[in-house]
Parts: structure tokens; C-alpha cells; sequence
């Protein structure tokens, strides 16, 4: 699983970007962007936003190996 940001939610405001302890979250077009690959799953992000816009889901590799 890695954090997944519902894109209609997302208000820009950084909250994500600026608490994520592995840097995992980047801006794009005004967006936050998930990078799966740094994302620990730690849920610092998801407490930090303010408008419920992260949330976790199952990636298509761990599907495949678990």
C-alpha cells in the first residue's frame, strides 16, 4: 500500500509535502504526487491534511505478491 491522494481534495496546500518524513509527496501542477516508492506508509501525511484528501490503497506489485 502507499498513500493516494484523491485529486478532486487536494487543495495545494503543502501540508502533505512539508510533514512527510521520507519525502515521498511532491507538488505537480498545483497537486500533491505520491512517489510509492519512498512512501512508508507511516500516515504522518494523511493526519497533516486538513481536507481528507490522502488516503491508502494497494499498489498493482504488492497485489502480485500478496
Amino acid at each position: 500500500m502507499s498513500a493516494f491522494i484523491l485529486e478532486k481534495m487536494c487543495r495545494g496546500c503543502k501540508r502533505c509535502v512539508n510533514t512527510c518524513p521520507t519525502q515521498a509527496i511532491s507538488m505537480f501542477s498545483q497537486l500533491a504526487v505520491v512517489d510509492p516508492a519512498l512512501c512508508t506508509e507511516c500516515e504522518t501525511c494523511m493526519e497533516a491534511c486538513m481536507h481528507g484528501a490522502i488516503t491508502f490503497r494497494v499498489t498493482e506489485e504488492k497485489k502480485a505478491n500478496g
